[in-house]
């Protein structure tokens, strides 16, 4: 259900999350009808649209893909949230996921983080706690920074501030894109993505066959698109550098962590700068994971995201 009048273009539910959740019966609970995720095209600018997953009631969790995420990456979060009396709204950016792959379309992360906001504003959304994982963890500070009254915390899965779309390795790689698609397309990414979770995480047992399918589905339906998309963020320039900005993001900050070694990470560095810059900034941990949290431990995350919006309740109570 869209708290919004707006009329949306309605998609199927991605098999692989058709097949986390129960079938809907016609004659159903509005309650228990609201729990399953509907997918939904939403406009934010002239011939752009970004796919935005929602599911249950209640206080609002925005959560945001990092750059080889999707909807389906959270498919635990969009069962668990709403089991726990929250409102889950997955926004996956341009480029990103299932959203559209225009040519031309300015894919920075100043960018991506006002269609965000825009998304936000055409489903009539609330302050929210916003999630990011990732490279979804700067555009969802980048959002309070711009957006403060769309943002009651950040809640930061394994990222940093990031002030690129792409790492310098990401564009090196990406001058190789033609290839990609000559050699074999999406069977020729696989392989490399599957190692790389498998580096990132300290319980890989998650990573399946079936998992590779649902991370890599959005390449698949439009390989070119993929890959175009991913080339202009590769050389995509900000106008609006982030670092800067820190000290204006008024909103609690909770960067959380996995214990367990794994590659990837946020550097020391980073999180000295975050201490210094962000007026309410505090690191949580999560023993015995690795970058990919909400796949290895969804239970803890979405504990976690609990425990935030407690507290932002209780401080928004006293005043």
């Amino acid at each position: 259900m869209i708290r919004s009048a707006l009329v949306l273009a309605s998609f199927p539910l991605c098999a692989a999350l058709a097949q986390e959740l129960p079938a809907v019966p016609r004659a159903v609970p509005p309650a228990v009808a609201r729990a399953v995720p509907q997918e939904l095209l939403v406009p934010v600018a002239a011939a752009e649209s970004l796919r935005v997953t929602v599911a249950g009631d209640g206080p609002t969790v925005v959560l945001l893909p990092g750059l080889f995420g999707s909807a389906f990456g959270y498919r635990h979060l969009l069962a668990l949230l709403p089991a726990a009396g929250y409102r889950a709204v997955v926004i996956e950016p341009l480029g990103i996921g299932g959203s559209p792959r225009p040519r031309g379309a300015d894919y920075s992360l100043t960018a991506q983080a006002e269609r965000i906001a825009a998304a936000l504003a055409r489903l009539d959304e609330g302050p929210a706690v916003v999630v990011g994982h990732s490279l979804g963890v700067s555009l969802a500070r980048r959002l309070a920074a711009h957006h403060p009254e769309r943002v009651r915390a950040v809640v930061a899965l394994d990222g940093g501030p990031a002030e690129a779309a792409a790492t310098p390795g990401f564009r090196r790689a990406m001058r190789y894109a033609p290839w990609i698609k000559w050699l074999g397309g999406v069977k020729r990414i696989r392989p490399k993505m599957r190692k790389d979770l498998l580096a990132a995480s300290g319980d890989s047992a998650w990573v399946t066959d079936e998992v590779m399918d649902g991370y890599t589905a959005g390449a698949a339906a439009d390989i070119d698109g993929t890959l175009l998309a991913f080339l202009a963020m590769a050389e995509s320039r900000e106008r609006d550098r982030l670092v800067p900005r820190l000290a204006d993001i008024r909103c609690p900050v909770r960067l959380v962590l996995g214990t367990a070694p794994h590659e990837g990470g946020v550097e020391d560095a980073q999180v000295r700068l975050m201490r210094e810059r962000l007026p309410d900034f505090a690191v949580d941990s999560i023993p015995g994971a690795g970058q990919y949290l909400f796949e290895e431990q969804p239970e803890a995350v979405t504990e976690l995201i609990g425990r935030v919006m407690e507290e932002r309740a209780t401080a928004l109570g006293r005043r």
